[in-house]
């Protein structure tokens, strides 16, 4: 089997997005202080904050946003604005500070779920499908290849691998049964796994948003930050996926891995 030549520069676009340096180091450049000192002093208890406002922003997001679009393949993707919105929604948490996230993250979460679904969408996808759906989820568990991004087990292929049953798992929950036991174990599993690995760049964008002065007008580009991240990845992530279903998921992992 050889991959075309087409192909092979649409894998390259994709390991290029996805094996980038992560939001960590993104916000780090903006703000000028390394992340990691500027979680250090969120404050007490903020971590356990962050698990509940994460987990309820995902499960509200899912209902907002891949239950409510159109089923359109191929159609192209309106990045832009979605990224408004974020924006927007980002300028209001920036202007409120830390005390705005638990109103202004559902609505970015949101947002940045129709965007991966239109992407995905974009690129072939039926948003119908419950293994799509799923795997629209998966991209708040990309985090890109830095350091600051939980460097253990960080790489795309890494995080799918570690994904993969509690996903497949989930989907055939949903194609059997929809939404009708949402609380069912395996969505409940699946959503946590998710929501633990989202809840990093999550106490990220809230450390790089607690900086004193920071204002409407950084909040704003806080979240364009983390809204291009999760587009980056999604578009990685759904070209890989398109490519599995031209070859084989075995073979584009080859290609992947030899990719420089």
């Amino acid at each position: 089997m050889q991959i075309s030549s087409e192909h092979l520069t649409e894998l390259k676009h994709a390991k290029h997005l996805l094996e980038n340096p992560g939001l960590a180091a993104k916000m780090t450049d903006f703000v000028g202080t390394p992340i990691e000192m500027l979680i250090d002093r969120l404050p007490a208890k903020w971590n356990e904050k962050i698990s509940q406002v994460t987990q309820s922003a995902l499960n509200s997001a899912t209902q907002a946003a891949l239950y409510t679009m159109k089923n359109t393949p191929g159609e192209d993707a309106s990045n832009k604005w979605h990224k408004l919105g974020v924006a927007l929604s980002g300028g209001v948490g920036g202007f409120f500070g830390l005390a705005a996230l638990t109103v202004e993250l559902p609505v970015s979460t949101t947002l940045m779920l129709r965007s991966i679904a239109d992407i995905a969408r974009s690129e072939g996808e039926s948003i119908d499908c419950p293994e799509t759906q799923m795997a629209c989820l998966q991209v708040f568990a990309l985090g890109g290849s830095s350091k600051e991004d939980d460097g253990t087990d960080s790489g795309y292929f890494a995080v799918r691998s570690m994904l993969a049953k509690a996903t497949a798992e989930a989907a055939e929950h949903l194609a059997k049964h929809g939404l009708a036991q949402k609380a069912a174990p395996v969505l409940v599993r699946f959503m946590a796994i998710i929501a633990e690995r989202f809840g990093i760049q999550i106490t990220q964008k809230a450390a790089a948003q607690a900086v004193p002065a920071i204002g409407a007008i950084g909040g704003a580009t806080i979240n364009t930050l983390f809204i291009d991240h999760f587009q980056d990845m999604a578009r990685g992530h759904f070209i890989v996926r398109k490519l599995e279903t031209k070859y084989s998921a075995e073979f584009i992992r080859q290609q992947y891995d030899q990719l420089v």
